[in-house]
């Protein structure tokens, strides 16, 4: 297991829609070692490929140390409740930076594991609002594009000025 390199706001790479997996081999398996060495070292709940600059669709949570680690390969929402939740996000690739964004309370999911078998899970709360985010991540959606104009400008500004 590596810990890699996490790419930083504002790199291009983060907005870039990942790859689907094609290939579930030994190198699969050994970027998903990689990316929960990475997210942990961070630390994180959540990472994906695309953070650390790797384009394929496959992204690792560690809701807590007892829930274990969870992969999601080709990850896709199936369906998402019309309640709504808010949630203080951030990202690996953005360390300190929060804001509250708001997401479906209740999903349901569809992935593959390493392996390429598919697997359909339901998933509320804290969840839901992981999967969310790791999945916009994977089609190119930083998270900072689900906040407001204004609160988006405050919140980048606020965080490069911590950066110097």
């Amino acid at each position: 297991m590596t810990i890699r390199t996490i790419l930083r706001y504002p790199n291009p790479g983060l907005f870039k829609v990942c790859a689907p997996v094609t290939v579930f081999d030994g190198t699969l398996r050994t970027l998903a070692d990689d990316l929960a060495e990475t997210m942990r070292a961070a630390p994180g709940v959540g990472i994906t490929a695309a953070h650390i600059g790797v384009d394929a669709r496959i992204f690792v949570l560690e809701l807590s140390k007892d829930d274990g680690l969870r992969i999601y390969v080709n990850p896709e929402i199936l369906e998402s409740s019309k309640a709504t939740i808010i949630h203080n996000e951030g990202s690996v690739s953005m360390p300190g930076a929060v804001e509250e964004v708001e997401r479906p309370t209740s999903i349901r999911v569809r992935y593959q594991d390493l392996d390429g078998a598919f697997h359909d899970e339901a998933a509320d709360g804290f969840h839901a609002v992981c999967i969310q985010h790791e999945i916009d991540q994977l089609d190119g959606i930083f998270w900072l594009q689900r906040l407001s104009r204004l609160k988006r400008e405050r919140l980048v500004t606020k965080w490069k000025k911590a950066q110097r």
